[in-house]
């Protein structure tokens, strides 16, 4: 049995909830304080996907802050796959999307499978009963929409949301993905 190892980026602004989701996938637990990731923050889990595919899943967490972005680039080199990560009730970080395909794209030198993640779910009914913070909630037919435009770019794409305070569909992403890089190729 031959085991891969995939090496994935986890990416999108500060604070929408990349950190929790890896942890929450690592099974470390959900913490609710928000602690700054500095340049990149790293993990490894083994999977197996159908067929007996046994997979090692190299998680890259990168820092969200516009001043890692030079620290950022070299971390992309070798990425098979990218969760692309923002926050449904921070409209600004889902506005910020495309720029961190762009970004994943250019440094890892090729355009690798996406999974986008619409985090904190969660959050989204406290935020609806309140006018001014409704106005910041992303529809999930806003996410899929937006997939949908990556896919465009010939690139095999998905549209998952998840809560990592809950644990919704936070393994079923970092499968998701695993599954992506096996389709486009990914064990070769």
């Amino acid at each position: 049995m031959v085991t891969a190892l995939f090496k994935i980026v986890l990416m999108g602004d500060g604070s929408v909830g990349k950190t929790s989701l890896r942890r929450t996938y690592m099974g470390e637990g959900f913490r609710a304080q928000y602690h700054l990731t500095i340049g990149a923050d790293f993990a490894v889990k083994k999977m197996q996907l159908a067929g007996g595919h046994d997979v090692s899943v190299q998680i890259w967490d990168l820092a969200g802050q516009e001043h890692f972005k030079s620290v950022r680039s070299t971390f992309y080199k070798g990425a098979q796959g990218a969760l692309a990560v923002y926050s449904v009730v921070e409209r600004g970080s889902f506005d910020n999307i495309q720029n961190w395909v762009d970004e994943c794209w250019s440094n890892a030198g090729k355009k690798v499978p996406v999974v986008l993640i619409a985090n904190k779910t969660d959050l989204r009914e406290q935020f609806k009963d309140n006018p001014v913070m409704a106005q910041t909630i992303v529809t999930t037919d806003e996410g899929k929409g937006l997939a949908e435009k990556i896919a465009g770019h010939g690139v095999i794409t998905s549209f998952l949301e998840t809560s990592a305070k809950t644990g919704h569909n936070v393994e079923a992403a970092f499968l998701e993905l695993a599954i992506k890089i096996l389709e486009s190729g990914g064990l070769v």
